[in-house]
């Protein structure tokens, strides 16, 4: 029964972590990477609107946002866990994939850039983090 707690656990804190993680970098981004005058990066019809004057540079954080969110949900989840941790560190990564594929119906992004995050920033994030976490290292 304690390593049941301790793997639920172990998820939704992977989930906390990796959803802060994303959002810290996504609350960053306008400040590293303006966006176009005039654009409310907060307002989804302001971006609908706007979408067609970003350059690929405005599509890094976000990326970045994903990818790390997602290693750092699965790494800290497999180290949480009891047992089962690759199991748990991919499920992290299947929990960011099914939002990032909501999002790419809610926010307006060009094909190319839906096509890479989802590739590339979600599974094979989440299988680094289960690599790095579930190596050995045990917390107690």
């Amino acid at each position: 029964m304690r390593k049941l707690l301790r793997n639920t656990f172990a998820v939704i804190v992977g989930i906390l972590i990796g959803g802060a993680v994303n959002s810290a970098l996504i609350m960053l981004s306008p400040s590293l990477i303006p966006p176009p005058a005039g654009v409310d990066v907060n307002n989804a019809e302001s971006l609908s609107r706007s979408i067609h004057l970003f350059g690929p540079q405005h599509f890094i954080m976000p990326f970045l946002a994903h990818a790390v969110g997602t290693f750092a949900g699965a790494l800290v989840a497999c180290m949480v866990a009891a047992s089962h941790k690759v199991p748990i560190g991919l499920a992290i990564g299947v929990v960011f994939l099914c939002g990032g594929v909501a999002a790419s119906f809610m926010i307006p992004a060009p094909a190319w850039f839906i096509a890479l995050d989802l590739l590339l920033a979600y599974l094979p994030m989440a299988w680094l983090g289960v690599r790095i976490g579930g190596s050995g290292v045990a917390i107690p």
